[in-house]
C-alpha cells in the first residue's frame, strides 16, 4: 500500500508526479464558510516557486493553482477541496542516464528495489515537486488557524549559520535565501554559487516558529504534537533531522537547566514562562509558549558531479545528473515547513475542539 494521506481530522492527500500532466492535492475536513480562493493559495506556491534566482532550479513552473472543488461562492463548503498544479516546463530527456543507473542518495534504487519498476523522469513520485500540493493545502490549514503565526527561515547553509545578533525578521524577505542575517545572505550568494558552477550542492537548516498556539493542543500518547510535527517534517523530501526546542542541545543540560520556569501571570490567566527549552510542547500538548523546531536538508542528491553507482543489472557505472536542480534544496524547504507547520497545527486545533469543545 502506497501511503499519500496525512492528518486525522483535517487531512490532505496529495497526488500527482514530477513530468507528469499535473500534480494536486485533495482538502477533506476543512470546516465550511472560510474564505477560500485561488488568490488565497497562490502568494504561498509563489514562495516555492523554481526558476527565481539562479540559487534555485531554473524549471519555469508558474505553479498556478486551480480549485476544482469544495468552494461555491467564494467560501469553503465543507466538502472535500481538489486542488491542482499543472506541470507546464518538464525535460523528460534530461534524465536518460537516470534511466540506466540509480543516483546515489536519491530514492532511485530504493523505489526500484520496493516496486520493481519506477518513473525514473525527474524521480516521479519521489520528486520535490510533490510538496507544491503540500504548499497548497498549507494555505487552505492556514485559514483554519487565523490566531497562528508561522514564521520560517533559513538559519545554515553549508554549515555556515546565521549570527542570532544579527537577526532581522523583515530581513526574511529581502534576499534569495529567506535568511534573517543580511551578512550570512552574502556569505551564502558566494558558496552557493560556487557549489552551482562546480557542480555541486549544499545543505541546508530550516528553522519555524508558530506564535500564538493556545496551551492544550495535542494528546499525551499516540497523538503527540511534537511527533505529528516531527511526522510532517521528515516527510519532506531531503529532510534528515528534526530538533523541537533545543533538540539534541537539551541532552547536554542539566534538568535545572534544562527546566522552562513558570511564574504567576499578573492577571491570574496563563502562567509566564521565563524559558522555552521545551518549545513549546510539554508531554505532546502545547504550552502556549512558540512552538519551535529546526529541520535538516541534505544536500541535493542530483549533481553533475560524477559518482559511483550501479546500473539496473548491477553493474559498476558512474552517473552525472544533467537537468536543472537546486544546488541547496533547503532554500526552497523554507515554505515547505512552514505550510507542513500549518497543517499538523489545524488537524490538532480540530482534533482538540473535537474531545475538549
Amino acid at each position: 500500500m502506497s501511503v499519500n494521506t496525512f492528518g486525522r481530522v483535517f487531512r490532505f492527500s496529495t497526488w500527482g508526479e514530477s513530468h507528469g500532466p499535473a500534480l494536486g492535492a485533495v482538502v477533506d475536513g476543512c470546516p465550511p464558510g472560510l474564505n477560500l480562493d485561488e488568490g488565497t493559495i497562490q502568494p504561498f506556491l509563489d514562495a516555492r516557486r523554481p526558476g527565481q534566482s539562479k540559487f534555485t532550479t531554473q524549471r519555469k513552473e508558474p505553479d498556478a493553482v486551480r480549485i476544482l472543488s469544495g468552494v461555491f461562492e467564494g467560501r469553503t463548503t465543507g466538502t472535500p477541496i481538489s486542488l491542482m498544479i499543472e506541470n507546464v516546463d518538464q525535460r523528460s530527456r534530461d534524465y536518460s542516464e537516470v534511466a540506466r543507473a540509480y543516483r546515489p542518495g536519491h530514492a532511485d534504487y530504493a523505489y526500484d528495489a520496493k516496486y520493481g519498476f519506477r518513473d525514473y523522469r525527474g524521480g516521479g513520485r519521489s520528486s520535490a515537486r510533490e510538496t507544491a500540493a503540500r504548499v497548497a493545502a498549507g494555505a487552505v490549514a492556514r485559514l483554519v488557524i487565523p490566531e497562528v503565526s508561522i514564521t520560517a527561515y533559513v538559519s545554515e547553509i553549508g554549515g555556515d549559520a546565521i549570527d542570532p545578533a544579527n537577526f532581522d525578521l523583515q530581513e526574511i524577505a529581502r534576499n534569495p535565501f529567506w535568511c534573517p542575517d543580511a551578512d550570512a545572505a552574502a556569505r551564502w550568494a558566494e558558496r552557493v554559487d560556487e557549489a552551482r558552477l562546480s557542480g555541486s550542492s549544499l545543505g541546508a537548516v530550516v528553522a519555524c516558529m508558530a506564535d500564538g498556539v493556545p496551551a492544550g493542543w495535542g494528546a499525551p500518547v499516540y497523538a503527540k504534537l511534537d511527533a505529528d510535527l516531527a511526522a510532517a517534517m521528515m516527510g519532506i523530501n531531503a529532510v534528515k533531522g528534526i530538533e523541537i526546542g533545543d533538540g539534541f542541545e537539551a541532552a547536554r543540560l542539566s534538568g535545572e537547566e534544562n527546566a522552562d520556569p513558570m511564574r504567576p501571570a499578573a492577571d491570574g490567566s496563563t502562567p509566564q514562562f521565563t524559558a522555552n527549552h521545551a518549545g513549546g510542547i510539554a508531554g505532546g500538548i502545547s504550552t502556549g509558549q512558540p512552538i519551535t523546531l529546526r529541520v535538516a536538508f541534505k544536500p541535493t542528491s542530483s549533481i553533475l558531479t560524477p559518482v559511483d553507482t550501479i546500473d539496473s543489472d548491477g553493474a559498476a557505472t558512474q552517473i552525472r545528473t544533467k537537468g536543472r536542480h537546486d544546488p541547496c534544496v533547503g532554500i526552497r524547504g523554507v515554505p515547505v515547513v512552514a505550510a507542513m507547520m500549518a497543517l499538523v497545527l489545524a488537524d490538532h486545533k480540530l482534533l482538540h475542539r473535537a474531545q475538549c469543545g
